[in-house]
């Protein structure tokens, strides 16, 4: 490990991104190494570092501390392999009798070393897969009363001989394209498949993995309300909707039971029902799954960033292409899919944010304590790191700082 008084600026920010903590780079950006084992608590009262975050910065000054310890250690460890008697006070080349300092010396010479609790030293980002559990059931569950509610809805739709579609300002610009809905289904797919092999391979999978499934959840909860509350009648003439059942609950359930096993796609022949539009659940997916995959990539991966994006915007409009939504449905899904993923995001990367207060306005959604139970113990925004599953072998090349026994003499 370079020596932390030989640290450049660039060496500092990478201690600050593999610490978990890149918020403070863009402050420290003209720091070096002595400069950062100089930082105090009052440092952080004024700006720029008091406009970064609001624990007083605290997570910045226990890593410090910690990374002082190591540096000391480091010092005296190569002061007594070089056969100097490191640390010995006032110049003194040798100790004294019985290999003592003198009491004289003694008050004045003391090297205080604070050493960190297990508080302070236990991971900021623990895994918690229990909770992980809760929000993927929390997922499932919402999925499945998504397809009831489909279900539902369905018998109430009114037939378009009766109920012509409703006006539409994007199918007055542009004719109905038949294929463009199987190309939005096929981005789609692509989409999630990449995410799901990035998620794999994130080394705080079970954090991102909850964020996903809190967000997913909510999201078609947010959908069933909609679709229930106010049935549109179909988008184009072109649907071809399955028949009313009329008060048949076991076909009902076999149609639920096809659609959920088809994960709810036209292209595999298992959504063959009307009424689900405000709002579109594949752009839901086609936005929320583009989110994540930029949020929790490196930035450097722009050209992978420009190419789910791609795959994303072809994909929702490829919807409206195929008058399979009309263009509100699109709009009101990626308007609350987006806000709903930011308000979280900065929720958790704010410490003051994860407490009730009056000054937090957050604390007043219905879905907070759960988001609290969830966070509680994340702890600064969750690193872009990644790993193999299974493995105690990072993909990253940072390395861990390891200790030696020291011989004192």
């Amino acid at each position: 490990m370079k020596k932390v008084a030989s640290w450049t600026a660039e060496d500092v920010s990478d201690w600050l991104s593999k610490e978990g903590i890149p918020e403070y780079i863009e402050a420290l950006r003209q720091m070096d190494g002595p400069a950062l084992l100089r930082l105090t608590e009052a440092d952080f009262q004024k700006p720029p570092l008091s406009l970064v975050s609001c624990d007083g910065g605290q997570q910045l000054l226990e890593r410090l501390e910690t990374l002082r310890i190591e540096n000391h250690i480091e010092a005296h460890k190569n002061g007594h392999a070089n056969g100097h008697a490191g640390g010995l006070p006032n110049g003194t080349s040798k100790p004294q009798r019985n290999g003592a300092l003198g009491m004289k010396d003694f008050r004045t010479e003391m090297v205080h070393i604070p050493i960190p609790t297990m508080e302070t030293t236990r991971s900021s980002f623990p895994a918690e897969w229990g909770k992980t559990g809760i929000a993927y059931i929390y997922s499932v569950v919402w999925f499945v009363t998504t397809t009831v509610v489909i279900s539902v809805v369905h018998e109430r739709v009114p037939p378009k001989e009766h109920t012509p579609p409703l006006p539409d300002k994007f199918f007055d610009l542009f004719d109905r394209v038949e294929w463009a809905f199987s190309i939005c289904e096929i981005n789609g797919m692509l989409l999630v498949g990449l995410w799901l092999i990035q998620w794999i391979l994130l080394k705080h999978r079970s954090i991102v993995g909850r964020r996903f499934f809190f967000i997913v959840g909510t999201l078609y909860m947010y959908r069933c309300i909609t679709m229930y509350i106010t049935t549109l009648p179909v988008p184009g003439m072109h649907f071809k909707c399955s028949p009313k059942l009329l008060g048949n609950w076991e076909a009902q359930m076999r149609r639920i039971m096809k659609m959920i096993a088809g994960g709810g796609l036209s292209i595999t022949g298992s959504h063959t029902m009307c009424g689900d539009y405000l709002y579109s659940g594949h752009t839901v997916m086609l936005t929320l799954t583009y989110l994540f995959i930029k949020e929790y990539s490196p930035k450097r991966f722009w050209w992978y960033h420009w190419f789910c994006w791609t795959l994303s915007a072809v994909g929702i409009f490829c919807i409206l292409l195929a008058h399979d939504h009309y263009t509100v449905d699109v709009v009101v899904a990626y308007f609350i899919t987006t806000r709903l993923f930011w308000w979280y995001h900065t929720m958790a990367n704010q410490q003051s944010l994860k407490e009730t207060s009056q000054s937090n306005p957050f604390s007043r959604v219905w879905w907070y304590r759960l988001f609290q139970y969830f966070e509680e113990n994340v702890n600064g925004t969750v690193p872009r790191h990644y790993q193999l599953p299974l493995s105690l072998r990072s993909l990253q090349w940072n390395r861990g700082v390891k200790y030696s026994k020291l011989d004192i003499q």
